[in-house]
């Protein structure tokens, strides 16, 4: 059997991509020129690959620059970094009866200039009239037509210049559309307005630079839409956004997670490529892409060495002397280095980062929990050090013991008001989280003290707590109160650079040892997720946690600085033996 041609590098195993362990399904036998597919269940298939990849070289020219009208020969990482994983991952369907796409969402994220556009333009050309679907509706949109007609441009200029899709495909220039008639088929634009795109039922459908983008009210209608479909495709594309609160920066960090955790939703591709503002960042990328020969070498902005990580398309179509060029004006000119920053680097211009890498919060989880009880008759009267974050109105109030051993336990407290909304930005766990007793709900819109006081105190009499370091915000009553009810030392501590850096890095070096135990709490696990840091700009190495905006996002830390209280207490000289005299301290 005659094998077509591949470019795919020595470095690339598209078969070690990470997949669902799933043999459901018959042999694949999908078949392409020669080619046939002899695998099963959840598979990268080869042939599909090669069709879309031989689609883009035979059917379709790049429209600007030096490469215009030569074939679309895609670069080696357009092809084995997106294009042959997005189309060539598929799963069975029993519902369908056929094999289809794994990928039904895909971001894709990387600093400006480096051929989006044209990326997407030929994707969504090939799901217009080469992904087998019969009255294919595709669809672009953007802030403005303006922006959405940056694809949508491309797309038809490619059409233009390709004899068999210009005889095949219908331009409608007042609609902004090409119509397929030999499919009922067609690719168009839509305004952002969401509330009038309610009757679509999109088999395609972009959305370019996310970070522009004002809610989810675009996205989330045509997501909805796109359920009636085999194997629909939603792509986001974008530069980083300045803005932490907005969509689209949601959007990205939950792309930059399932990129380095594919098992968080195994239907989402994510190609992201940011340059790392952090020494954690840095690691992580280190762990997860080995042996890259594209990854940054150092958090230094301006070593062209790292600037082939955010910018794929460098030395192709891309220009190093241009880089250059806007680099140079950049650091001679302050006021132009963010611009530099987000849309050079891809990097997010403030000082809020993610904090806690997953994959190290993961490997120590020690024994799983099956419930919020099942270890504390096994620490009884061991030693521990406890942390106490207070909460206002709609925060959780969150109790951290953290034992010798690296052990750690919490306690949650919300009122019943905020579980709903909790709900809406957790797929609905947080009420299951109420329900099983990793979260206590009291009744109201504020959080019952004496429900906090009570379990408090419980744990005082089962634990030897040597000490209660707790935040000063709002927190003289329940100083008063705790103290009276156990005659437990407290001690003021508040989340100011000050307070925080020491335990903060404290917390990364028991990461890093292995040598915290979390036990799988799952509250915990989503506010380590949820958890920032910010730095100040004079001095990188000092950190404290950042409380996200809990009404924009739903997103809740208070575990993470109770537990960060907790080392604080333990790290204390005095009676309770600080890690500092028994171990070095390094220095992050």
């Amino acid at each position: 059997m005659t094998r077509p041609q591949t470019s795919c590098p020595a470095e690339v195993d598209h078969d070690a991509r990470w997949r669902p362990a799933d043999r459901t399904g018959p042999v694949c036998g999908y078949t392409f020129r020669e080619l046939t597919c002899p695998k099963r269940g959840a598979h990268y298939c080869e042939p599909r690959a090669n069709r879309v990849v031989q689609f883009f070289a035979q059917l379709l020219v790049h429209t600007k620059g030096p490469s215009a009208r030569k074939a679309f020969v895609l670069k080696s990482w357009q092809e084995h970094h997106v294009i042959r994983p997005m189309f060539g991952e598929v799963a069975w369907s029993d519902q369908w009866g056929r094999y289809s796409r794994r990928y039904r969402v895909a971001h894709i994220v990387v600093a400006r200039k480096n051929g989006k556009s044209e990326l997407v333009a030929g994707i969504f050309l090939y799901l217009l009239v080469g992904d087998d679907e019969e009255s294919a509706e595709v669809y672009g949109a953007a802030r403005d037509t303006k922006q959405a007609g940056k694809v949508f441009e491309p797309a038809l200029r490619m059409v233009q210049l390709s004899p068999p899709l210009s005889k095949r495909l219908k331009h409608i220039k007042n609609a902004r559309r090409l119509v397929d008639e030999k499919t009922a088929s067609h690719f168009e634009i839509i305004t952002a307005d969401a509330l009038g795109e309610l009757g679509h039922n999109p088999h395609g459908f972009y959305l370019d630079e996310v970070l522009s983008q004002r809610d989810d009210s675009l996205w989330t209608t045509m997501r909805t839409a796109a359920g009636a479909r085999t194997q629909p495709l939603l792509v986001c594309m974008t530069t980083e956004t300045n803005d932490p609160a907005s969509f689209g920066a949601g959007m990205i960090d939950e792309a930059d997670r399932v990129m380095t955790d594919p098992q968080r939703a195994p239907h989402v591709f994510a190609y992201v490529r940011k340059a790392p503002r952090t020494e954690e960042e840095l690691d992580r990328l280190r762990r997860f892409f080995p042996g890259e020969p594209d990854l940054p070498v150092s958090l230094d902005v301006w070593d062209e060495a790292n600037w082939k990580w955010p910018n794929p398309a460098l030395d192709d179509f891309l220009s190093r002397e241009a880089l250059r060029q806007e680099a140079l004006e950049a650091r001679n000119e302050p006021k132009k280095e963010n611009s530099f920053r987000q849309f050079r680097a891809n990097q997010r211009v403030q000082q809020a980062t993610r904090y806690v890498p997953m994959d190290l919060w993961d490997a120590c989880t020690g024994a799983v929990a099956p419930n919020p009880d099942w270890l504390r008759p096994r620490l009884a009267g061991r030693k521990c050090w406890a942390g106490l974050d207070l909460s206002s109105k709609l925060d959780l109030t969150a109790w951290a013991l953290l034992f010798a051993d690296g052990t750690v336990l919490w306690r949650f407290w919300a009122p019943e008001a905020v579980v709903p909304l909790l709900d809406e930005h957790t797929d609905g766990a947080f009420s299951g989280w109420v329900r099983d007793g990793w979260v206590t709900a009291t009744d109201g819109d504020t959080i019952d003290y004496e429900r906090v006081y009570a379990d408090i105190v419980a744990d005082h009499e089962a634990f030897a707590i040597a000490g209660i370091t707790y935040d000063k915000w709002c927190g003289e009553p329940v100083r008063q109160a705790v103290e009276s009810m156990t005659g437990l030392e407290m001690y003021e501590s508040n989340t100011t650079y000050e307070r925080m850096t020491p335990p903060m890095k404290e917390f990364m070096v028991l990461l890093k040892d292995e040598t915290l135990r979390h036990g799988g709490n799952p509250v915990a696990w989503w506010m380590a997720d949820n958890l920032e840091a910010k730095s100040p700009t004079d001095d990188p190495d000092r950190i404290r946690p950042v409380k996200p905006n809990r009404d924009a996002s739903g997103k809740r830390i208070d575990g993470m600085p109770a537990l960060f209280f907790a080392i604080d207490g333990r790290m204390r000289p005095g009676p309770a033996e600080s890690v500092y005299e028994t171990r070095e301290v390094r220095t992050l």
